[in-house]
Parts: C-alpha cells; sequence; structure tokens
C-alpha cells in the first residue's frame, strides 16, 4: 500500500527530537563530571594538610587560635605584655671555675717541730682570727723558753747590781773601772734576754705560754677548707696543718679566646650563674686580665671578683659567666616562661581580638632579664607572660583531638 508524503514526515521528526535531546543530556553529564571529579581531589588533599606533621608541629593560620572563656581565662591567670625593643648590652659568655680568693688564703703551719697534742679545728669549721686550731708539744720550744726564763734572771741580777754599784760610785765609794765592769755586765743581760725573747716570739708569736707547749691559731676569719692535722702525729714547718679561706669573696677564672680578648677590659660588669641555683645570679666585675698567653689553648685566663656573703658559691664549683661589653644593640626580650617548647620548636602565644594565636619563633642567647627573640615577633605585639603552660594543654589537645 503506498504511504502518503504526511506520514512519513512523522516519525523522521521524532527521531530528530531523540537524537537532539540525546546530544543535549551527554553534553551536560560531560561539562559536569570535571567539576565532580575535582571537589572530590579537594576532599581528599584536605585531610592529608591537617595531619601532615610540618602543620600539626607549627600551627601557622590564625584559623588555629585558641579560645577561651572568661572563666577559664580567670583560672588560668593569663597576662599579656605589649614588647617593645629594649637596649641590650653585648654580652660575652664565658665557662668558668670557681676559686678561693687567693689574697684571702692561708696554709697554717708550725714554725717549729713538735708533737700534736690537742687537735680543736674540723674540716668544714667557720674559724675567727686568733681562734685555737691546734696544740703542740715541742722540745726545741721548751728549750727557747727555758733560754728564756734564764735571760730574764740573768738580766734581774745583773740590774740590782748596776743599781748598788752606780750608787756607790757615786758616793765615790768604789772605784770607776768596777762601775764600768758592772754597767757592761748589766747591758750584755739586757741583750741576752732582748735575743731570746726575740727567740721565742718567732717560734710561738708570745713570750710566755706554757713550759713546751704552743698553740697554733687563725690567722684570720674564714672557713677550714682542708685538714692535716691528726693528733698524736709530728708537726713540721714545712708541712701544713690547715688551709684556711675567707669565702666572703670569691674568684671567678675563665679562660678567654684570643678572637675575644679585645673585647673584655678590667671593671667590665659580670653576671654568674651556677647550676645549684638555676634561679640565682651573682653580680661581680672583671679583676685581672692575665699578660700571659697560653699557647696550647690560644686562650687568656680572665679573674671575676665576686661577694659571697651567703657563702652559696663553693670552690670548684662550674659556672657560666656572661660578661657585659661596651658595645649594645636593640632586641626584644621575653621572660624564659614565656618561651615554651611544643614539639621541638620554640613558641609563644599572641593574644588577639578573638583568642590567642601560636606563634613559633627563634631565639637567641639568655640575659638576665630574659630571652631574647631573633625572629618570630614584632615590636608592639601583645605576648602572654604568663598562663602560658595552660594555652600549650589546650592546643595539644586540640591538635590531639583533630587527629582522631
Amino acid at each position: 500500500m503506498p504511504i502518503s508524503s504526511s506520514m512519513k514526515e512523522i516519525p523522521i521528526k521524532k527521531i530528530a527530537v531523540a537524537v537532539t535531546l540525546s546530544l543535549l543530556l551527554s553534553s551536560c553529564g560531560a561539562s559536569k563530571a570535571p567539576e565532580s571529579a575535582k571537589e572530590n581531589t579537594d576532599n581528599r588533599e584536605q585531610p592529608a594538610k591537617a595531619i601532615s606533621a610540618e602543620n600539626a608541629a607549627v600551627p601557622k593560620s590564625k584559623s588555629e587560635e585558641i579560645h577561651l572563656s572568661a572563666e577559664e581565662l580567670q583560672q588560668s591567670n593569663i597576662t599579656v605584655k605589649n614588647i617593645q625593643l629594649e637596649k641590650v648590652a653585648d654580652q660575652l659568655i664565658l665557662s668558668a671555675n670557681i676559686t678561693a680568693n687567693q689574697d684571702r688564703i692561708a696554709f697554717v703551719a708550725p714554725r717549729v717541730e713538735g708533737k700534736l697534742i690537742k687537735v680543736t679545728a674540723n674540716l668544714g669549721d667557720q674559724v675567727k682570727a686568733g681562734q685555737a686550731l691546734a696544740v703542740i708539744d715541742s722540745i726545741q720550744m721548751g728549750e727557747a723558753r727555758a733560754e728564756y726564763r734564764h735571760a730574764q734572771s740573768e738580766l734581774k741580777l745583773a740590774e740590782a747590781n748596776f743599781q748598788r754599784t752606780d750608787k756607790l760610785y757615786k758616793d765615790e765609794v768604789v772605784p770607776q773601772r768596777q762601775w764600768l765592769e758592772v754597767k757592761n755586765a748589766y747591758e750584755r743581760a739586757q741583750t741576752t734576754a732582748r735575743e731570746s725573747a726575740d727567740h721565742l716570739h718567732i717560734l710561738v708569736g708570745s713570750s710566755d705560754t706554757g713550759i713546751s707547749t704552743f698553740v697554733i691559731t687563725a690567722p684570720f676569719s674564714g672557713v677550714v677548707i682542708e685538714k692535716d692535722a691528726v693528733m698524736g702525729e709530728l708537726a713540721k714547718p714545712e708541712g701544713k696543718l690547715f688551709t684556711i679561706a675567707d669565702l666572703s669573696t670569691v674568684w671567678i677564672e675563665a679562660d678567654v679566646s684570643e678572637k675575644d680578648l679585645g673585647k673584655l677590659t678590667v671593671g667590665s660588669p659580670a653576671t654568674v650563674t651556677v647550676s645549684s641555683f638555676p634561679d640565682e645570679s651573682f653580680k661581680g666585675k672583671v679583676s685581672y686580665i692575665s699578660s700571659i698567653f697560653d699557647k696550647e689553648t690560644r686562650t687568656v685566663k680572665a679573674r671575676i671578683e665576686l661577694p659571697n656573703p651567703d657563702r652559696k658559691l663553693r670552690i670548684d664549683m662550674f659556672a657560666r659567666a656572661m660578661v657585659d661589653l661596651t658595645s649594645s644593640r636593640e632586641a626584644l626580650i621575653l621572660p624564659q616562661e614565656a618561651v615554651l617548647l611544643v614539639q621541638g620548636q620554640s613558641t609563644v602565644y599572641i593574644q588577639t581580638e578573638n583568642g590567642f594565636e601560636v606563634r613559633p619563633v627563634e631565639v637567641g642567647e639568655q640575659l638576665n632579664k630574659g630571652v631574647v627573640i631573633t625572629s618570630g615577633l614584632k615590636s608592639g605585639e601583645q605576648v602572654v607572660i604568663s598562663g602560658a603552660y595552660a594555652l600549650k594543654s589546650r592546643q595539644l589537645k586540640s591538635q590531639i583531638g583533630d587527629a582522631d
């Protein structure tokens, strides 16, 4: 049966419409596929950035600010400071050793050989000038005292004889020759008495304190830092019984390298710290710079004299000396407790409008007033100087929660 032209057109139009719709749908699908793939890629990378070691160790975005409530701020006792540049004297830092003041140290020994019959001073005792340390019995001392007493007796006899003869001579009873002989004998007795007294004084320091014993005394007030006196042993002048040091001042001896020698001058202020008292510092001055150069170590000895009224500094302690130089610079300085170590990075906390920003910093030398910040901060920022441990705890807790 023949098909009319109107019947042929209807299916063809329908097929054309269907093909057109199919092409449009394919085009829309192709254009949306890349955007969907891009969104999926961002979702995969974001968690990796959040838990990466670098971002976890050193938070750098303000989105990681720490927020505390008013109650938490009050409980944490957080205080902040508007930091400004401060003038800081350049310092020379030296490792040093504490020694006794060599102008106030004495090696106590007897002037004559003898046996120790009494020892009254012990190691570590605080003694006063003239205080008895030990008693020695000496044959030589006994002989010297006997000689002294004999000389004194002879002197008295010669003096009486001279006075009697002198009176008779004035009355013209005895001749001048006899008067001269008596006078010469009296003068010889005086000389012998003086010599024996001087000899005894040289040996023991006094003219009559016993028969053959004498007392060893402290030459000045100080501490017995060495004791070699043992009761019953023989004490000799070439040995020493005690070492006494006045520890009210001590010396800090340091080796200064050749390159730093030109920076150091006598009279420069110095601050000394020791590990035994980490929260204390001791003030002194450079009192001596040696003129002798050590060829092996390429250093020169320098000395800092330091008051030690509380006797906290002990001989042979290691010390750290910071000598102020004449040159100076400006720097940002924070208290040591304001700089915390967070996962190996020196960190401070900056107060912002919304909370506290975690800020990694680089630190320089340690000064008396705090630590120098070389980078990471700028003048005028509000830095937490106390209560920072509460912020560190919150920071670490937040990082652990993000990692979970």
